[in-house]
């Protein structure tokens, strides 16, 4: 308990008290900010990026990235569109569509679980491949002429006000946290993350372990895509370009280890109601998307680059506390 206390005193109590300071000034911004379909609104339109921010997270503990989830999530929403283009059911279409994540995953855990290859060569090698397959599939054309059962998935709410992509949000939350914190295979990542060598004396199956995160990577990624070509009713070969960017920062912002090893899910969940409510604020004000972009750019590199920062002073403060308590007085 006494630990948790110190984390909430650190890092993320700063997200903590940022997240209060963002959310009272955009609620002076507009008087509707706080109402119950702004919220969902808030959520909803990044609620892909947030369900794939859940197994980045699990990745980056694990010391790995995965730079190709934004390029899956393309190409598995235009093997969607492309196979219901050429008349094939729908519901076929959806199971290729997630197989094609699968197969993604497995070809990433692949090379980096058994070949040994950096995960940032092979995912930024899959970035570019899997988003070369989409454009192309649909070449610079948007398709949709989804039914209306699949737009309602995306557009309209299922329980309540809640529309279906965040009822799986929460659930995949529920399973993350259950992962993570309460079984073997969540130690098994933190352990991978602090030393993969370390791990293997131990008896640890690192290779498995990692295939399981990069399928896992794949499949949510692909869910994802078909979420998102649900919520916008038509897919086209640069469908989710540049997700990737607000996905890793989510992650690291959160207070996950770029070098793996340490991280929670209450860092990454505040820093994900940050980053949404940052936008929401940019909106109110009518700065526009590539200027949010920007924005969220700079949050990542002070996200790597203040933790490191700290982590160095903390250093020298304690030994600059050795010399003086060394040195006769």
């Amino acid at each position: 308990m006494w630990r948790n206390w110190e984390r909430l005193k650190s890092w993320e109590g700063l997200l903590l008290a940022l997240l209060v300071g963002v959310v009272a000034i955009n609620i002076i911004q507009s008087p509707f900010y706080l109402r119950l379909g702004n919220q969902i609104n808030l959520f909803q339109l990044s609620i892909e990026k947030i369900i794939v921010a859940l197994v980045m997270t699990l990745i980056i503990i694990n010391a790995e990235i995965d730079l190709s989830v934004a390029s899956v999530m393309g190409l598995a929403a235009c093997v969607l569109a492309y196979l219901h283009e050429q008349g094939v059911s729908l519901e076929v279409a959806i199971l290729a569509a997630l197989l094609t994540g699968v197969l993604c995953g497995i070809f990433n855990g692949f090379w980096i679980a058994y070949m040994r290859l950096p995960s940032l060569a092979v995912t930024l090698a899959g970035l570019i491949g899997y988003r070369g397959v989409a454009r192309i599939l649909l070449e610079d054309r948007s398709t949709g002429n989804f039914p209306d059962w699949f737009n309602a998935l995306g557009q309209q709410p299922l329980v309540g006000p809640l529309p279906f992509s965040l009822i799986v949000f929460f659930v995949l939350l529920a399973l993350t946290v259950i992962v993570l914190q309460y079984s073997a295979f969540g130690r098994y990542i933190y352990v991978i993350g602090n030393s993969s060598e370390v791990a293997r004396y131990a008896g640890v199956k690192v290779q498995r372990v990692k295939m399981i995160l990069f399928v896992a990577s794949g499949t949510i990624a692909a869910l994802a895509g078909l979420l998102l070509a649900a919520r916008l009713g038509a897919v086209r070969g640069n469908t989710a370009e540049g997700f990737e960017l607000d996905i890793i920062t989510m992650v690291l912002l959160g207070g996950v280890s770029i070098f793996g090893g340490s991280g929670t899910l209450t860092g990454v969940g505040l820093a994900i109601l940050l980053i949404l409510n940052l936008r929401n604020g940019m909106s109110l004000i009518n700065i526009t998307g590539n200027t949010q972009t920007g924005v969220i750019g700079v949050i990542l590199i002070l996200s790597v680059l203040i933790p490191n920062w700290a982590q160095n002073m903390r250093r020298l403060w304690g030994r600059q506390r050795l010399l003086r308590a060394e040195s006769p007085h």
